[in-house]
């Protein structure tokens, strides 16, 4: 009995849209990311980690639909260098689970410039763990193992990590509550994940495990105490290379170590976290950059002004604070009379306004105060200069029409420009909106963040927005200024307020003869004081500008003959406003001067027979450089006019 092969055509028109490409028609039964990617001939195929689907980052190997819209991902991009990492999470994952049998898996996430993974074991993971790990993930990624995604039912899943006692997983597919959940697998290891992942183990180039430390799973102290260990990974050799030499010379920088190693300061166990003890030399540079700042605040037409610690909370509450910021506050109590100690300065500035009737014709009001504060912020995040509960804010605030606004803002703007210039400084620009939580009026926001960005835009500044961080009492501008290794810190901010005036009360009488409510800028330009001096401290390596030093020079004798002349060089250096000590001990040369480059100090003056002789010095420079022979008054013009420059 015959019979008929009966051909049925499966073959589907593929229209392949690819960003800034011209679309091409591809005949086939199906297609995947990476097939596509092939019949456009693009070039870098072997960077391709995956590919935007729609919209959706999906896995090379995924199927596309006969017109989706599709866009590459390579490994060194942003969205690629995070996939890369989550991926050799997954290769470490599985070279602990090799060598440390009975360990259990937990999460092993993404982060910034990096990875980790939570681990179950029987002790935690130490330091010199990290090397054996390293060698058996570098045996994996030479075996070039796939990694292949698996869609599963939650109840599958729950049993196939029952078989492996995995049972972090199995509580986390419960926590899903979906009816499906994916899998990835490279050789031996599976893992619960939803992708996507590099195409194989083989394209995980560059990567280091830098530390290991203790985690609660899911943040919860009751829970189990868990290891994690951290790594990075780049997309090559060179970039991880480069990164790494970032980190050390960021810890050459430390603050937290060189700022006692220097002798500016010292935190004590006795005194409290957050508590900062500032040493002589410390206290020097605070006094050199405070005086910096009155003076370019009064060049401004700033006055100077200062409000008391602690006020009583009735005030608190009826700036907002005590409802919207009261976590971060201390409260005391005098004569059981309840009292806030100030985390910010705007209050009393307010009632100094208000202690008399303002014509139009006094405004603006611009008060400076270098107002210590303090703020309860929690023990774990607390860093040397950088995270304090005592700080001094070079706080000001500008009480103006609101026909003058935008001139002040611009103004605070040019500040921050002019000082940020003087430290050599380059920012970025933000601009932070309403957050959830705020006081004042809709329309009052609105006006506010529209002359914010008026300001900036009349400016010709580049901005970006920062939706929701405003503080809670209007917009703000938030300056994010640069160090020496690109690293970014927020500092100088100015903050548009309406509510503020409003609550208090504040009011002026305008040219019409009747009472009108002016509008507020809070402002600072170098911000907390503490953290600004820790970013320096940072910047230079402790080696500061010579206008900057706490101490500029050391005058040393080279044997005790050469005292008396010595102590002579040093009384007049010191009448010309030269911040210099003698180092008149009977040591060697090379040991004084060696002790003196470890402090930074800039200048270290010998002074032996020839010196005694002609009457003068032999300045030798920090960085070893010997400068010719001169006198006194001309070693003491040479730092003026470095001071002068300010460089």
């Amino acid at each position: 009995m015959p019979y008929f092969l009966l051909m049925v055509n499966t073959m589907k028109t593929f229209t392949i849209n690819l960003k800034n490409q011209p679309a091409q028609e591809v005949q086939a039964e199906s297609l995947s990311s990476l097939e596509a990617m092939r019949h456009l001939k693009l070039k870098g195929l072997e960077r391709l980690v995956a590919v935007k689907v729609d919209g959706d980052i999906c896995d090379i190997s995924s199927q596309i639909e006969p017109a989706s819209e599709l866009e590459p991902v390579y490994m060194d991009s942003e969205e690629g260098l995070e996939i890369l990492r989550h991926s050799t999470s997954h290769v470490m994952a599985m070279a602990v689970k090799e060598l440390f049998p009975g360990v259990k898996v937990t999460i092993g996430p993404a982060i910034k410039e990096g990875f980790y993974y939570d681990f179950d074991y029987e002790r935690p993971f130490k330091k010199e763990d990290l090397p054996q790990i390293e060698r058996k993930m570098n045996e994996i990624i030479k075996q070039d193992l796939p990694f292949v995604r698996k869609e599963m039912i939650s109840a599958e899943a729950i049993d196939f990590f029952k078989g492996q006692a995995e049972d972090y997983k199995i509580e986390l597919i419960n926590d899903l509550g979906v009816a499906e959940v994916s899998l990835y697998t490279q050789g031996s290891f599976t893992d619960l994940c939803r992708g996507p992942h590099v195409p194989s183990t083989g394209m995980i180039k560059a990567f280091h495990l830098t530390k290991v430390a203790g985690a609660y799973w899911r943040g919860d102290e009751n829970r189990a105490m868990l290891s994690r260990i951290y790594g990075i990974a780049f997309a090559d050799k060179k970039s991880l290379k480069k990164y790494l030499h970032k980190i050390e010379e960021a810890e050459r920088r430390n603050h937290a170590k060189l700022g006692p190693q220097l002798g500016l300061f010292s935190t004590y166990n006795e005194i409290g976290a957050g508590m900062i003890v500032w040493h002589p030399k410390g206290m020097m540079l605070r006094h050199i950059l405070e005086e910096f700042e009155i003076n370019e605040h009064l060049k401004r037409g700033y006055e100077l002004v200062k409000g008391p610690t602690i006020l009583k909370t009735e005030l608190w509450k009826k700036s907002g604070h005590f409802e919207n910021y009261r976590e971060n506050m201390y409260f005391t109590e005098i004569d059981e009379q309840s009292y806030g100690i100030k985390p910010m300065n705007c209050l009393a500035h307010m009632l100094i306004y208000s202690s008399r009737i303002r014509s139009y014709r006094d405004l603006p009001k611009r008060y400076f105060e270098l107002g210590t504060v303090h703020r309860h912020e929690r023990s774990g995040v607390l860093h040397g200069l950088f995270r304090v509960r005592e700080f001094t804010q070079d706080d000001a605030h500008i009480i103006c029409t609101p026909e003058q606004l935008n001139g002040e803002i611009k103004g605070v703007l040019d500040f921050v420009e002019d000082i940020m210039d003087i430290f050599k400084f380059d920012y970025d620009l933000e601009i932070s909106t309403r957050p959830k939580k705020y006081i004042g009026s809709d329309k009052d926001w609105e006006l506010s963040t529209n002359a914010l960005i008026r300001a900036m835009e009349d400016n010709h500044l580049q901005y970006d927005i920062n939706e929701g961080d405003g503080a809670f009492y209007g917009p703000k501008i938030d300056v994010k200024l640069r160090d020496a290794l690109g690293r970014q810190w927020q500092c100088a901010t100015i903050q548009c307020d309406f509510a503020l005036p409003e609550r208090f009360d504040l009011v002026y009488i305008d040219k019409d003869g009747q009472k009108h409510r002016p509008a507020m800028i809070h402002r600072v330009i170098l911000g907390a004081i503490e953290r600004f001096i820790g970013i320096l401290i940072e910047q230079y390596a402790g080696a500061f500008p010579t206008w900057l030093a706490p101490l500029q020079a050391v005058i040393m004798t080279v044997t005790d003959r050469n005292i008396p002349h010595a102590e002579k060089l040093l009384k007049a250096m010191f009448d010309a406003g030269i911040r210099i000590k003698g180092d008149f001990r009977n040591e060697k040369l090379g040991l004084k001067v060696r002790e003196a480059q470890m402090q930074k100090v800039p200048y270290m003056l010998i002074v032996g027979d020839r010196e005694c002789e002609n009457e003068g010095v032999t300045p030798r420079q920090r960085s070893g450089k010997n400068l010719p022979f001169m006198t006194a008054v001309e070693f003491v013009e040479l730092i003026h006019k470095e001071c002068e420059q300010r460089r």
